[in-house]
């Protein structure tokens, strides 16, 4: 990205020329909506001079999803519940696995 904003080639040798070109398509740097922009010094001091880039770049849109938000969430919920479970499991079978190597 830093390159298209100084009119350079991208560099897409580790694969990145199919993440960039979507957001390019001419090749020439653009602001993107949760990708990056070129803030101006007024826009960095009206912000403390903060350089944190969430406070420019912003949120793009995400897609809507079509789904019952109430059962979702009890669905993970329920996923959370049994990892708990493992999880203490597991913790149990390290204790037990500790206390024999330290022949408790």
């Amino acid at each position: 990205i830093v390159r298209l904003y100084r009119r350079e080639n991208p560099e897409d040798e580790a694969g990145s020329g199919s993440l960039v070109k979507p957001s390019f398509p001419k090749g020439k740097y653009a602001d993107v909506l949760g990708l990056c922009k070129v803030a101006t010094l007024d826009e960095i001091e009206t912000q403390g001079w903060s350089l944190n880039p969430g406070r420019y770049v912003g949120v793009a849109e995400g897609a809507v999803e079509d789904f019952e938000f109430s059962e979702r969430l009890e669905e993970l919920n329920e996923e959370l519940e049994t990892l708990n479970a493992q999880a203490h499991d597991l913790e149990q079978t390290i204790a037990r696995n500790v206390g024999q190597i330290l022949g408790e």
